[in-house]
């Protein structure tokens, strides 16, 4: 396990960013894999609202550890979208974490957007943070600040802030979603010790302009999610207009070969 945890930490560290897709259920990780893919994460979108649950309300810590249960039995370095830790106590967040951490995860994704749609207080994120690494000191914490995603006035002072803070604690990477420009994701690859994270946006600079600028990870979020759901949909509408058919999808035994032949 150590071994693995090294493997995701090092992919941090190639000189070009580490593309993170994300997926929500067993088939979207197990085709990753199968492309390729070294590490996989989970979305917590796509995981939530596969439940029929909302993003981001602490309301999918079973659903994410039972996918978390299925997914570590992929040839894949598995990284888990945790939310902001299913709980505000960082004694519980650890203990969460290192059930995850039990069944093979080398990291997670620790953010400290609330759904109210305000920022928790940085200690509070710090503590859980530190509280983790005193549980699994080699997972690879990915603190995520949101003042960018919540549109918070002037977000780059407090982000700052915050990832020093989050880095102090303990956090191994830092997670900027909500902005793409490159002269900002080159000033903060510039002034924290971490690797930077950054989310795809389309329209926005690809993987090599973002390595330009420093960025060592980069994720997709609930992308991948919310375009399969917008296939099946388009797919749908079209057989109903009497369209054309649905070319390039994987097969029927294509997709049964995602799957062990004892469901183990």
């Amino acid at each position: 396990m150590i071994e693995r945890r090294a493997a995701f930490r090092a992919l941090h560290h190639t000189g070009r960013p580490l593309l993170l897709p994300n997926a929500w259920d067993h088939a979207s990780a197990a085709a990753l894999a199968a492309r390729g893919h070294r590490a996989v994460g989970t979305t917590s979108l796509g995981v939530a609202a596969t439940a029929g649950l909302p993003d981001g309300a602490a309301s999918t810590a079973s659903e994410t550890l039972a996918l978390a249960r299925r997914l570590a039995r992929l040839p894949v370095l598995l990284t888990v979208d945790v939310e902001a830790g299913f709980s505000d106590d960082p004694a519980q967040v650890a203990g969460y974490v290192a059930e995850l951490a039990g069944l093979g995860v080398v990291g997670i994704n620790l953010e400290d957007g609330r759904c109210d749609g305000t920022l928790a207080d940085p200690e509070c994120v710090a503590e859980k943070i530190a509280a983790v690494k005193a549980a699994v000191p080699d997972l690879f914490v990915n603190a995520r600040t949101d003042t960018w995603w919540l549109n918070v006035p002037d977000p780059l002072p407090q982000a700052l802030r915050r990832a020093h803070a989050y880095r102090a604690a303990g956090a191994d990477g830092i997670f900027v979603p909500g902005t793409v420009d490159v002269a900002t994701l080159r000033l903060l690859t510039e002034r924290l010790d971490a690797p930077v994270n950054a989310l795809y946006q389309p329209g926005g600079p690809g993987l090599s302009e973002l390595g330009r600028a420093g960025v060592a990870r980069v994720s997709t979020g609930s992308l991948l999610f919310r375009a399969a759901l917008g296939a099946a949909v388009a797919a749908a509408d079209a057989i109903r207009a009497e369209g054309g058919s649905a070319a390039g999808l994987p097969s029927y035994a294509e997709v049964q070969d995602l799957v062990p032949a004892d469901g183990d």
